[in-house]
């Protein structure tokens, strides 16, 4: 079936002090969309996909499920490409203007979330505060009213290949053998995993592996006590505003890159989804390398960020599918169980697409199974 890809922009107004996007007018935000959809098919339905960073339009997924004859519409939230300063009660704001824009523009009546990676925990976030709004500012302080901006909840929820969240997956990925933030280079070679020094070799006992993530959680735990203690001194100087950026190092070391029996799957030992982990544990597109004060607290604190998707999933009603690759290199199996389970919705399904990696990228010819199951899925319910 042949598809057409149309672009598409629009523009909310916003009220805010801080400019954390480079261009265009303080108090207005641009939203970039690509609308993909078959020739000669009409639909009242339509899948939105986003991510807090976006980028996905020409996802493999994507394009297939608007070749099966489904309306997809890929949102890019502001932060398209740079989550340096990127806070995730603006993703939500920017996805719930881009819903109701969509509903408006093209008479879209139903809108199924499409949880992509990333995407899903901001999907269940999005979902958890236009069904129970309560949050009108940032972990930081700083407005953002997801109460006033009347969201519009979606019909049906697709968990695709989605980890639990951005703050759980950095700190399961965080090198605990960093002890000084300052010092990010000098590690603790008990706890340090790509040192052939390191006396806790693979296959790795329990005893270390909880010691290990012990301390991932307390250097996240590190991390935010100092940038609390930075905004607050920023406050008590009357600079309310300010920011500050920073370098955070080793955020691609986690034991199942390393033992395969730790979250065993189908995914190969020794690689990640960015290569290498231990090269890519200080490469320069790790998880959170760059950052701000108020970004960290939004979506990397361990403790702060509400995105969280087994909390917000605690609290939605609407249908929910989520589907495992196990043979992703990104989203370990476990994510996808951990979200099932703590879906609150009596509709919830989880499916396992048996060898396929993360983008169906080595395994292309299991990307119509996937397809064919979230088409089924929804056909089911009148979606």
């Amino acid at each position: 079936m042949h598809i057409v890809r149309e672009p598409y922009g629009f523009a909310h107004k916003e009220v805010t002090k801080i400019k954390d996007v480079y261009g265009g007018p303080t108090g207005s935000v641009f939203v970039e969309c690509m609308r993909i959809r078959p020739v000669g098919v009409e639909s009242k339905s339509v899948i939105l996909f986003s991510h807090p960073v976006g980028g996905g339009s020409f996802l493999p997924m994507v394009t297939a499920l608007a070749a099966a004859g489904r309306h997809i519409i890929y949102c890019n939230t502001r932060f398209r490409g740079n989550d340096t300063a990127l806070v995730l009660e603006k993703c939500v704001l920017d996805l719930g203007a881009c819903i109701a824009d969509l509903k408006k523009r093209f008479g879209y009546e139903t809108v199924i979330l499409g949880g992509w990676s990333g995407g899903g925990s901001l999907s269940m976030f999005y979902q958890d505060q236009a069904e129970h709004p309560t949050i009108t500012h940032t972990p930081a302080g700083d407005e953002a009213d997801l109460v006033g901006a009347n969201l519009q909840p979606a019909d049906a929820i697709l968990l695709l290949a989605a980890h639990v969240s951005r703050n759980v997956t950095l700190t399961e990925w965080m090198d605990p053998s960093i002890t000084d933030e300052d010092r990010p280079y000098e590690r603790d070679v008990e706890l340090n995993i790509y040192d052939p020094a390191c006396p806790n070799q693979p296959p790795y006992s329990a005893e270390f592996v909880e010691r290990f993530r012990a301390a991932q959680i307390a250097r996240n735990r590190r991390i935010t006590a100092r940038v609390k203690a930075t905004l607050a001194e920023l406050k008590a100087k009357g600079d309310d505003y300010m920011e500050r950026p920073f370098v955070v190092a080793g955020t691609m070391c986690d034991v199942r890159w390393t033992d395969p029996t730790q979250d065993p799957s189908d995914r190969p030992a020794g690689t990640c989804y960015l290569g290498e982990p231990r090269v890519a544990n200080d490469g320069p597109v790790g998880l959170a390398r760059f950052t701000t004060l108020r970004s960290w607290l939004s979506q990397w604190s361990y403790d702060d960020s509400r995105a969280h998707g087994e909390k917000n999933a605690a609290n939605i009603s609407c249908p929910v599918l989520v589907i495992n690759n196990t043979a992703d290199l990104a989203c370990t199996p476990s994510h996808a169980t951990r979200l099932y389970e703590a879906v609150a919705s009596k509709d919830k399904s989880l499916v396992q697409i048996d060898k396929a990696d993360h983008y169906y990228m080595d395994r292309k010819e299991l990307l119509p199974q996937a397809v064919q199951t979230v088409c089924d899925w929804l056909g089911e319910r009148g979606l």
